[in-house]
């Protein structure tokens, strides 16, 4: 834990429906969550603790983000590589896919127009378009282990590396020529996945098999 930086001030934990979650996004009061180790994206209603929803997922997934009516989730094949397949919230996932650029993508945010895709290792975000080509690219200091769109702004869980768990709380304006990185806060457990139900940020306590909703700091 980075101790220049103040903790997320956590406001509510509930347990995960799965084991080990990574994906989580916010639809209003439901979130949705994806283990890689169950291999099934779950709904779930913050505010019951319940399972409304879960389905087997078309290979391994990672993250996922709302679009409307249905989800997008990074999902990993025999190989790993990484395509974005889309899934109709109360029926099942459609057989089109779009490859991850470079076959290879961690989580997933939409702005309302467009969809971007993490790449850890690379430390970036990618914008698409409809079909799937690259957009732009936009860096990032460290890497990503979660991401969401609030007010035009990205926030990013991200952490040094993969042997140093030093996760912060960043945020990422990508507006102006020369994107403006602030961060924001520590966070003291492994985080995966971040979402934003209009109020309140969440994000999973992927070793402690929870779900953590925290207070948005100001960017």
């Amino acid at each position: 834990m980075n101790q220049t930086l103040s903790a997320i001030e956590e406001l509510l934990r509930i347990p995960a429906p799965c084991p080990s979650p990574i994906g989580l996004a916010c639809d209003g009061t439901d979130l949705w969550i994806g283990s890689p180790t169950s291999n099934r994206i779950y709904g779930l209603n913050a505010q019951q603790g319940r399972v409304f929803e879960e389905t087997v997922a078309p290979g391994t997934p990672y993250g996922l983000t709302v679009t409307g009516d249905a989800l997008r989730v990074v999902v990993g094949d025999d190989d790993d590589d990484r395509f974005i397949r889309r899934y109709i919230m109360g029926k099942d996932f459609k057989s089109e896919k779009i490859r991850c650029p470079d076959s290879t993508g961690s989580f997933l945010a939409y702005d309302g127009d467009r969809l971007y895709v993490s790449q850890r290792s690379n430390q970036c975000i990618i914008e698409l378009d409809d079909a799937g080509r690259e957009l732009r690219t936009i860096p990032v200091p460290r890497q990503i282990t979660g991401m969401v769109i609030v007010a035009g702004r990205f926030y990013l869980v991200t952490t040094e590396s993969r042997e140093v768990d030093d996760h912060r709380l960043l945020c990422l304006d990508a507006r102006k020529e020369q994107p403006e990185v602030h961060e924001l806060a520590s966070i003291p457990f492994v985080a995966r996945g971040l979402g934003f139900d209009g109020s309140r940020l969440w994000t999973n306590a992927r070793d402690e098999n929870q779900i953590v909703a925290f207070t948005k700091p100001d960017c």
